[in-house]
């Protein structure tokens, strides 16, 4: 039988290998369902971005636009959002946090097509010469102000490895805190770049995506809180 990973889309670099080992590290059925549900996410999310970004009143972001800049970084980030929930899922038999972690990763594995299909359409490069982060640099924002010099990891929000092989290795409700500790963050930061987006980016549908994004995470980061508090909050250090 063939690898349900292997057919996984591909995810922006530094997240791609990440999420094929969080689906990989998944039981059978549960890594067969997960890759597929993925798999339609993104393919949905693509027709979606290709038929947005084709419309005669849409114009072309720059290279080195926020927009382009924020539609390649925030595949990246929803990408690790995506490996998080993956994880989860088959850690904890909470049904409604599973419900959550499947909302999670089947909308923002929509928008990665999206965003993905805006830069084909573009005409622009997947990854930025400059590094990541580097569209992202007004007062209080330098992720990545030197070209070259940004990283996956300057971005705001973003789990570190350390936290990401803790979360692997936990099981039960303390895998369940884990992952609402680093989920809270994680949106926290997605509404950090999404709402520089907003204030900063020129095309409509970014502009539009980039609004959905702080408002869905603000709300969901409430329902987390929630959860999570529920459990008795986060680990002791």
């Amino acid at each position: 039988m063939s690898d349900p990973a292997a057919g996984l889309p591909a995810a922006p670099a530094g997240a791609r290998s990440a999420l094929g080992q969080a689906v990989s590290s998944l039981t059978g059925t549960a890594r067969v369902v997960v890759a597929v549900l993925v798999a339609l996410a993104l393919l949905v999310g693509a027709a979606a971005g290709a038929t947005l970004v084709a419309r005669p009143d849409a114009a072309r972001p720059s290279d080195t636009s926020v927009d382009a800049g924020f539609a390649r970084d925030m595949q990246a980030h929803h990408a690790q959002a995506v490996e998080l929930a993956v994880l989860v899922r088959d850690r904890s038999d909470d049904e409604t946090l599973r419900a959550i972690a499947l909302d999670i990763l089947t909308i923002q594995q929509q928008q990665i097509g999206q965003m993905a299909a805006w830069l084909r359409l573009w005409g622009l490069p997947a990854a930025s010469p400059a590094g990541p982060m580097a569209w992202m640099t007004g007062p209080g924002h330098g992720h990545g102000s030197t070209p070259g010099t940004g990283s996956l990891e300057s971005m705001p929000g973003w789990v570190p490895a350390d936290a990401m092989a803790e979360l692997r290795a936990a099981d039960g409700v303390t895998a369940e805190r884990l992952f609402l500790t680093l989920m809270i963050e994680h949106h926290a930061g997605g509404v950090e770049m999404a709402r520089y987006a907003v204030e900063h980016g020129r095309h409509p549908e970014v502009l539009r995506l980039a609004q959905g994004v702080v408002d869905s995470q603000t709300r969901e980061q409430v329902v987390l809180q929630d959860l999570l508090d529920a459990r008795g909050g986060p680990l002791a250090g």
